[in-house]
């Protein structure tokens, strides 16, 4: 009898569901709508979750399997939910994902959206991608990198004429990054493709009248043109070998510069850097500037922040670009978390700090935030950096939480955080300063007013 390990319950665990992040990705495409296949309360669940941080109304549609369903399978809803989805708001772009259930029962969902096609060829269909995404076989970033993959492949199907685009695939980052990242491409009078691009699916302007799917995300014929482009450009250092960027360069020759998520002062510099060899242009004199006061702040804070003890948590890639920039002003990272599993974090992390940290962070991948706070705690950090369900253990500690990533569900504005570029990182600089400040006013009896 063979022996298997013991399955461990979490407290709370430091990740979220697979399709919630691939649902966040379909939504970055112009007339776009994710579709959950699966019980209706995943897709209540996850709408509930975005709304709370993005603080937008987002519809995401569903198959709404019971009981019955998960005896005798899905397609029969699955078919009728799309055609729901057709006549309810006429999308261009149908994203279903598949939920724990339908993976467990083993829909052939591939099968039955060939079915589907056939059988309603008469009609004017909308493109259908579909992306597997079982929670039990990953966390939101990865539906979120299987959703963007799954777009390119499925939809950038053909190699076409070539073009000084750039692709940029931003990693999970906030809609205002993005708007920063549109910003930077014109200065560099760059023409780009940012897939997906939620900066106002997710982040729109008030209307008098209630819109199903609104303006915005990366439009559908510049994610067929991707092929064309001259290169492309992907954040992150622990992104899966499959990616995006990587089926381009595999299929169409295009290629793929994959870099770290540009945050703090040398991260962002081989993003303008990249961006500077693939136009062959200069970086502009505005974002020398930048830089320029980011190291003057550098020097600035350095007194504020020398020395202090940091634990950070979130999703890998930010994690990791976190890390780069902390060690950047001083402070040093005792410990490292994050829901992700298998991304090779200790040995970036490694990487991006060698020769700039005073001590080596300790790394826990796949981790529970009960087993990160218990060991926390014993290394008494001076500050918490990551998402709103850290806030518990900051309170209990009585020291500051720097919310930044997502989930940030209990202060308001997390999706117009900055975080990327030289203005990203001096925003977060400041940030930390200041409720560090904070923190040694309110502890003092005096209560400087000078520090």
């Amino acid at each position: 009898m063979s022996k298997t390990s013991n399955y461990v319950s979490t407290t709370n665990a430091c990740k979220l569901c697979t399709p919630l992040g691939a649902s966040l990705a379909f939504r970055g495409v112009e007339g776009g709508i994710p579709f959950l296949h699966g019980s209706q309360g995943c897709a209540t669940y996850m709408r509930r979750y975005i709304i709370s941080h993005f603080r937008e109304s987002i519809d995401i549609a569903s198959s709404a399997l019971g009981e019955k369903n998960a005896i005798y399978g899905g397609g029969p809803n699955l078919k009728k939910g799309i055609l729901n989805v057709m006549i309810k708001y006429e999308p261009k772009v149908v994203g279903v994902a598949t939920t724990c259930l339908t993976e467990t029962i083993g829909d052939n969902v591939p099968m039955f959206l060939s079915e589907f096609k056939k059988e309603f060829s008469e009609l004017p269909l909308p493109e259908i991608v579909q992306v597997s995404t079982p929670s039990y076989n990953g966390t939101h970033t990865d539906g979120w990198h299987g959703a963007v993959q799954a777009i390119t492949e499925q939809l950038c199907l053909e190699k076409t004429s070539a073009s000084d685009t750039v692709n940029i695939l931003p990693n999970m980052v906030s809609c205002e990054d993005i708007r920063h990242l549109r910003e930077i491409c014109e200065d560099f009078e760059i023409a780009s493709t940012i897939l997906p691009d939620i900066s106002e699916t997710l982040d729109g302007i008030t209307l008098e009248d209630y819109v199903k799917i609104p303006t915005g995300g990366t439009p559908l014929k510049d994610i067929k043109k991707m092929s064309g482009s001259k290169a492309t450009i992907e954040f992150g250092r622990c992104l899966p070998e499959k990616t995006g960027g990587a089926s381009l360069q595999e299929r169409f020759k295009t290629p793929n510069y994959r870099i770290g998520l540009p945050i703090g002062l040398r991260e962002s510099d081989v993003f303008f850097e990249t961006l500077s060899k693939i136009s062959g242009k200069k970086i502009p004199r505005r974002y020398k500037q930048q830089r320029g006061r980011l190291v003057d702040a550098f020097v600035d804070g350095h007194k504020y922040v020398f020395g202090k003890r940091a634990v950070v948590y979130g999703e890998e890639d930010l994690v990791t670009g976190l890390c780069s920039f902390l060690t950047e002003i001083g402070i040093d990272v005792i410990l490292v978390g994050t829901g992700s599993k298998n991304k090779n974090l200790e040995t970036h992390i490694k990487d991006i700090t060698r020769d700039v940290a005073t001590c080596v962070p300790e790394v826990h991948e796949g981790v529970d935030f009960f087993d990160i706070a218990a060991r926390a705690e014993e290394l008494k950090p001076d500050i918490l950096i990551g998402h709103s369900k850290g806030y518990q253990y900051a309170k209990a500690w009585d020291i500051p939480l720097i919310r930044v990533g997502f989930p940030i569900h209990d202060r308001f504005g997390g999706q117009r955080t900055k975080h990327i570029g030289y203005e990203g990182t001096l925003s977060l600089l400041d940030r930390i300063i200041n409720a560090l400040l904070e923190k040694k006013q309110n502890d003092s009896p005096v209560g400087y007013g000078y520090l």
